[in-house]
């Protein structure tokens, strides 16, 4: 499940060269794992058509071609923009003629499709010739394939040339290429899936999966107490919107938290001790912590649900951050600032929206290559950033990343994003680890959609939902 861009990938077929692994061996390991996969979508009654390219995509689909007829598959190979005079490719293409099968032109109908154009080398907008192609190809009733990338989609951004091949299934060598999370491309990759082909992994960008959460989620022993998982504190809500403390509050409780306590005026504060008498109160918390007086024996700090963009709350944020406390910072309180150098981790979760009011960077261009420029922000503000939406980036200061791919449309409301506030408080409150700790929180708020869209309607969830999911989602990993 790990992310490679297409230097990287490059790099990698490099240095299996370096350590004995030649390029030959290595696309015959990618084409033969090509034909295990891709022959559960199809059947020796269909045709299967390989279009294939003249660099080393189109050398993995020589090499499927292969397995396919060797296999008793009816499969006409076509290099319509060509045929591998050198390389890899041509080796594959030369051997492929020497078991006795030729290269084949394209005729009738096909029941299958693969795409073995171009891959991670290809450059939009495409000429005419391939847009003609690939728009004959789309318009077929086939069940179509791509090798690795569909051809007209850049590897490492989300642009897309308009004519780019439609895959229902897309096999992505070693791993997935950046793409596949940016929202323009996804309905070009289908259903995309990696296939190992048996070099290291090296790459410092993976999706964060069930396995990994179960792997990382801490076990409670029978001796705990209250003060094991932590004393959190929110700096939350508005007499306007008193919703925002009391979700992230709920939030923060059903994810296992010892103690919490939550900076708020009065009114909230009574809005949510009827609902959740479990909490301490600090009555005009916010103008308090602003003015430098910080409550103790604090674990964790989350500030932001509810809260409008102002000096105040600016000004608590910023007496926070003098603190050695886990800060996390959301809605109101995200806005563009130095982040000081400090021990304690602070973690920034911004919407699109927000995000770009952070940076100035538009929505559209950032979107285009959202990995990387979450990254980037990560290392040069020394920060953790959860950059929030389809496909969730979770960004390190040490250039690491992992995607969130669970969730579905009914996390598209107002109050979503201040239940995984409260999570992540939690979470970052108990654990050891405070990338799992962030990381975990990202996928239970996306479970817990996942779990209500399996038995009711997505479009009628609500935030406190999710609350109410929470038990019967982490029921699985406690056990």
């Amino acid at each position: 499940m790990y992310i490679y861009t297409a230097k990287e990938i490059k790099a990698a077929d490099e240095a299996a060269a370096k350590q004995g692994l030649k390029g030959f061996a290595l696309m015959e390991s990618a084409g033969r794992e090509l034909f295990r996969a891709a022959a559960k979508w199809m059947n020796k009654g269909q045709r299967v058509l390989v279009l294939s390219g003249r660099g080393n995509n189109g050398g993995d689909g020589i090499v499927l071609a292969r397995y396919l007829k060797q296999n008793g598959y009816q499969c006409d190979l076509v290099f319509p923009i060509g045929q591998s005079e050198s390389g890899i490719s041509a080796e594959h293409l030369h051997y492929y003629q020497s078991c006795g099968y030729s290269i084949d032109v394209l005729q009738g109908k096909y029941d299958v499709i693969v795409d073995a154009l171009l891959g991670v080398g290809a450059r939009i907008p495409l000429d005419d010739k391939m847009q003609e192609l690939l728009q004959w190809a789309n318009k077929e009733d086939s069940f179509r394939i791509a090798v690795d990338v569909p051809s007209g989609v850049l590897a490492d951004q989300g642009e897309v040339d308009e004519s780019a091949f439609k895959a229902d299934r897309t096999f992505c060598i070693h791993g997935f290429k950046p793409s596949v999370f940016m929202e323009n491309c996804a309905e070009y990759y289908g259903n995309p899936e990696v296939l190992d082909i048996g070099l290291p992994h090296t790459s410092k960008w993976k999706v964060w999966t069930k396995e990994d959460v179960k792997r990382t989620f801490p076990k409670r022993k029978p001796g705990s107490h209250k003060g094991t998982f932590g004393n959190g504190l929110i700096i939350a809500g508005t007499d306007e919107m008193p919703g925002a403390a009391i979700l992230c509050s709920l939030a923060a409780k059903r994810s296992g938290i010892g103690k919490l306590t939550v900076a708020a005026s009065r009114f909230v504060s009574g809005i949510i001790a009827s609902r959740l008498p479990e909490c301490v109160f600090l009555h005009d918390g916010l103008e308090k912590i602003a003015d430098g007086q910080l409550p103790n024996k604090m674990t964790a700090v989350a500030i932001g649900p509810g809260l409008p963009s102002n000096e105040t709350v600016d000004a608590a944020a910023a007496q926070m951050m003098k603190t050695d406390l886990p800060l996390i910072i959301d809605a109101g309180a995200l806005i563009k600032r130095h982040y000081p150098k400090r021990d304690a981790p602070i973690i920034l979760t911004p919407h699109p929206g927000e995000f770009q009011k952070m940076t100035e960077i538009p929505v559209a261009d950032f979107q285009k290559n959202r990995i990387q420029i979450a990254v980037d922000f990560a290392r040069e503000n020394g920060v953790i950033l959860v950059l929030k939406g389809r496909n969730t980036v979770i960004a390190f200061p040490d250039g690491e990343a992992r995607i969130n791919t669970a969730g579905n449309a009914g996390l598209a409301k107002g109050g979503s994003g201040d239940s995984l506030t409260g999570i992540m408080l939690a979470f970052v409150s108990s654990y050891k680890d405070v990338k799992a700790a962030v990381s975990n929180a990202v996928y239970f708020h996306a479970a817990c959609a996942d779990y209500w869209k399996e038995t009711r309607a997505e479009t009628t969830m609500l935030a406190s939902d999710l609350n109410e999911t929470m038990p019967y989602v982490m029921k699985e990993f406690e056990g």
